[in-house]
């Protein structure tokens, strides 16, 4: 299953890679929250590892914690990726009643998909199509996104997937029926329906907008919260724009299935947006991890909310979250309040790509929309909305940046007066301070994750424990750059306890004279080996060491790998006879020359030959 699902090509599903060197691939990791880069991927052996969060595993692995899936689950899922049949021991392979609960689900949702886009075609879906007519889509455009048609029944949906075998829990389940007098009723009846797909593109759960007068619901309804449709982190769209958000380090943020349709209908594909719920932090992290979105502020998240007022508090809800990402945040508003569905329909594509041109920096926009409210003609109004803006300039949290503002928001006063300004917005600063570290204020935030197992540090500053883990890396990644000279050296060679565990856990494998030239079943067998327990009942994670030094690049560049794995371990051991040269002249040190001359001579042959040692793998290890 693995040889068929190429590591770098699902993760690439939830994460943007970048070439990180050495073969390795790196992004933002989906596990834990973080500001720069530190998740790796090798395609050459499988693996993945995170050296933030010490998360790794291979494919399978990934998927089930990404998906929160079994492992039966994660298989099917990946089976069910590479077009592959699976075959269940027990009786053969037989159809939905061994599949996980989730790949019953995506089954279910997938069928309902088709049969409401089927549907909308037929006479009854007339309001349906004129809909999407009157706001400039054609039948193409429609077939595009998926959208469909419910018939206006109780049971037709439910009716036509329990024929396909489905049973009228998993469509309760689901969110596609709920439970009615005589069994289960459809939850979307008279509507038009958008399929709404993860970042993988199955559909996960459906959007409906109300067509009918007759319909006493709400404009819109949504899949309620299930196994595999959760609000919170779901962007509609996400599935066709990821690769653009990707490419174009842009992300465009709408508020309706229709605006999403008509920006990328109209040149403007990376726009997604929120089902159902507010633009949140779940949503930031989905977004984060596709723009790979780093310290370097070259990416942008625009917002596009109406001009009315309750486009303005949207946008200030947003600022709440800005600084959250790290690239830069925008917000485009369209003066007469037309969202981007009607701007195509009445003045075209190019006005939908001049709205998003247009963009505003969030800061900017936010201590504009404040000081609207007040009358700036006036002393007291002017100096009233000071007061109000000058919380929000407080926040900034980069000096420079809200230094900046200061300076605007001094001019856009017109008072003239950037010392006043800067003081004022001190004051409220110092108070947020003060109020911060008041004695009986806890501090906010997230709960302390659990202690880990003992892992390897990302970058030791011992010089002699950077080649001790570059000996390792090579042992798991190369073994036959190192052969039986590396199985000789003794678990003593090493100081750190996981690096001594992981020693010994290569001998017990059979040393790297059994791991040949390396690749994935090397590391397998090494990760069995690791299941079986630590040789030494350390204690330390030795799944996560294995995985980590399969991961981790290789110093050596491509062409003088050979000589650089010679090099390597000349200088471990040069090192080693060093530590034991040190011992000697120590011992010499404490001997009385003329009481133990015996000893003292012998220990002088001992240092001598050992000095000489040292000299030969110097040599080794410089001419290598």
């Amino acid at each position: 299953m693995r040889e068929r699902s190429p590591i770098a090509d699902v993760v690439g599903e939830h994460i943007q890679l970048r070439n990180a060197g050495g073969g390795n691939l790196k992004g933002l990791c989906p596990f834990h929250d973080e500001k720069s880069p530190s998740f790796n991927v090798t395609p050459a052996r499988g693996y993945y590892y995170c050296f933030g969060c010490a998360e790794g595993g291979d494919v399978i692995t990934f998927v089930r914690k990404i998906e929160n899936l079994t492992f039966t689950e994660a298989v099917e899922r990946l089976a069910q990726r590479a077009g592959i049949q699976l075959r269940y021991e027990q009786g053969g392979y037989v159809p939905g009643r061994e599949q996980g609960e989730r790949l019953r689900l995506i089954e279910a949702h997938r069928a309902a998909a088709e049969f409401y886009a089927e549907r909308l075609s037929s006479p009854e879906a007339a309001p349906g199509r004129r809909f999407l007519s009157e706001r400039g889509f054609e039948r193409a455009d429609a077939e595009h996104f998926g959208v469909g048609y419910a018939p206006n029944e109780w049971e037709a949906l439910s009716r036509h997937l329990i024929a396909r075998g489905f049973t009228s829990q998993e469509l309760i389940k689901g969110g596609l029926a709920r439970e009615g007098r005589r069994g289960p009723v459809d939850r979307f009846r008279g509507r038009l329906i958008w399929p709404i797909r993860d970042i993988t593109g199955d559909v996960i759960g459906f959007g409906a907008r109300k067509l009918l007068d007759s319909d006493d619901g709400p404009k819109y309804l949504n899949t309620p919260e299930t196994p595999i449709y959760h609000k919170s982190s779901v962007l509609y769209g996400v599935d066709l724009a990821k690769r653009e958000i990707a490419r174009r380090s842009q992300a465009v943020i709408v508020e309706g299935y229709t605006d999403v349709m008509a920006c990328h209908l109209a040149g403007v594909p990376t726009a997604v947006a929120t089902c159902g719920t507010s633009f949140g932090e779940e949503h930031i992290k989905v977004l984060r991890r596709l723009l790979l979105d780093q310290a370097e502020f070259r990416g942008e998240v625009i917002f596009t909310f109406d001009g009315d007022s309750a486009g303005q508090k949207a946008a200030l809800r947003a600022f709440q979250d800005e600084q959250k990402f790290v690239t830069q945040t925008f917000v485009a508003v369209q003066p007469d309040g037309l969202d981007p569905c009607d701007l195509r329909v009445k003045q075209g594509d190019a006005a939908v790509r001049d709205l998003i041109a247009s963009r505003e920096p969030l800061f900017a926009f936010a201590i504009r929309s404040i000081l609207s409210r007040y009358d700036l003609n006036t002393n007291e109004g002017r100096l009233a909305a000071l007061d109000a803006a000058a919380p929000v300039v407080a926040s900034i949290k980069d000096p420079g940046l809200r230094k900046t503002y200061v300076v605007d928001l001094d001019r856009w006063l017109g008072f003239m007066d950037e010392g006043f300004v800067i003081q004022r917005v001190q004051q409220v600063v110092g108070r947020a301070q003060e109020g911060a570290h008041a004695p009986g204020r806890r501090a906010q935030g997230r709960a302390a994750a659990p202690a880990r197992p003992a892992q390897v540090r990302s970058e030791p500053l011992d010089p002699a424990v950077r080649l001790e883990a570059e000996a390792l890396k090579l042992a798991v990644q190369r073994p036959a750059l190192l052969g039986p000279e590396f199985d000789a050296l003794g678990a003593a060679t090493f100081t750190l306890p996981e690096h001594v565990a992981l020693y010994e856990l290569i001998t017990a494998a059979g040393g790297t004279v059994a791991g040949g030239p390396g690749g994935r079943e090397w590391v397998d067998r090494l990760l069995e080996q690791a299941d079986a327990g630590s040789p030494g009942g350390t204690g330390i994670d030795l799944r996560s060491l294995v995985t980590r030094f399969a991961v981790e690049a290789v110093r050596a560049d491509d062409n003088v790998e050979e000589r650089y794995g010679a090099a390597v371990l000349a200088k471990i051991q040069e090192v080693a006879v060093g530590r034991a040269i040190a011992q000697v002249k120590s011992r010499l040190q404490r001997l009385n020359p003329i009481e133990g001359q015996q000893e003292y001579n012998r220990l002088f042959g001992e240092l001598v030959a050992l000095e000489q040692q040292r000299r030969v793998l110097r040599e080794r290890a410089s001419g290598a």
